[in-house]
């Protein structure tokens, strides 16, 4: 738990555009794209894990609508963000 923990004020401190910024759209991004991975290394091993492949697929819809809004409202953002994650779109 405190390696979750650690990971993700890491991934925070990569992406924050101040210093208290932890719910802008970019961060929120990367966060997801985060638990997004470790899903997918999760799912290596445990092959017949359904209830948690639906979280995932959960996860990867808020992503996705949060990458839909930073588009519309900052492209410029949008495409930084994307580059950085190697998200493809």
């Amino acid at each position: 738990m405190v390696k979750i923990k650690e990971n993700k004020t890491e991934v925070i401190n990569r992406f924050k555009t101040h210093a208290k910024d932890t719910g802008s759209a970019p961060v929120q991004i990367a966060v997801l794209t985060d638990q997004i991975n470790q899903l997918n290394d999760h799912f290596k091993t445990h092959k017949k894990d359904h209830h948690s492949r639906r979280g995932m697929l959960m996860l990867i819809g808020r992503r996705r609508r949060i990458l839909d809004y930073l588009q519309k409202t900052d492209p410029q953002k949008y495409e930084e963000t994307i580059n950085k994650l190697d998200l493809r779109k």
